[in-house]
């Protein structure tokens, strides 16, 4: 059975997971809406520093992220001078690492929905006088929708798995930075294998039933995935 701790941790993993895709949708659709439909220099480098998650150990992003949320960081100087307070080991602290980290899991399925586009439904909207606004809102979004669901899936699963990253950043304080994937480290550590084997079986239930979800949605809809 699940303790009351590890509710806790799953229902601050809920929290955290909901948190961070509702604003990386916000963040991520203009990113890749420019990066969908610009020529210019620059979506090499923006195009990469999206995906660095991908490649980058987590624990080495956690570490420059706690940097610059700390004290002298420029993150933590402008939350200090808001009135906010320092971020780290803090839930809104595993807020901003996790939008950094699972930005690419979101961004690229809306831009590869974007490209898949093309020009031609918004040249027939811009006929109909359709401002720039109204074709985004009623074309693009409605068209490219299986790249938005596809987004709002995969970021939110990739949360969900999180653990070099929010370890770094948030520590481990229960009931505001204990995630699942910290209280199963927690119960192996403590050599409490019966109570780790519960939990992770509840994740990977969890994130089977995610991706299944995912793929039955796009059984007879184009796959968006990351490039």
């Amino acid at each position: 059975m699940l303790s009351e701790t590890d509710l806790g941790a799953i229902w601050l993993t809920l929290r955290l997971a909901t948190t961070v895709t509702l604003l990386l949708l916000l963040i991520g659709t203009p990113i890749a809406w420019w990066l969908a439909r610009t020529h210019s220099w620059l979506k090499g480098p923006v195009s990469a520093i999206v995906a660095l998650p991908l490649v980058l150990p987590p624990t080495v992003l956690g570490f420059y992220l706690l940097i610059a949320m700390g004290p002298q960081g420029m993150i933590g100087q402008l939350t200090q001078e808001l009135g906010l307070g320092l971020l780290p080991f803090t839930f809104w602290g595993l807020v901003v690492a996790s939008v950094f980290y699972s930005m690419p899991f979101v961004v690229q399925p809306i831009q590869n929905a974007m490209e898949n586009l093309g020009n031609r439904p918004l040249e027939v909207a811009a006929t109909l006088r359709a401002g720039p606004w109204d074709r985004f809102f009623t074309v693009v979004i409605p068209i490219t929708k299986p790249g938005f669901v596809t987004a709002s899936i995969l970021g939110f699963a990739h949360t969900v798995g999180e653990f070099g990253v929010v370890l770094m950043i948030g520590g481990n304080i229960p009931g505001q930075t204990r995630v699942v994937s910290v209280q199963i480290y927690d119960h192996v550590e403590a050599l409490e294998y019966t109570q780790a084997h519960t939990l992770a079986a509840t994740m990977v239930i969890f994130s089977f039933a995610v991706l299944l979800a995912m793929y039955v949605f796009q059984r007879n809809k184009p796959v968006w995935g990351i490039k």
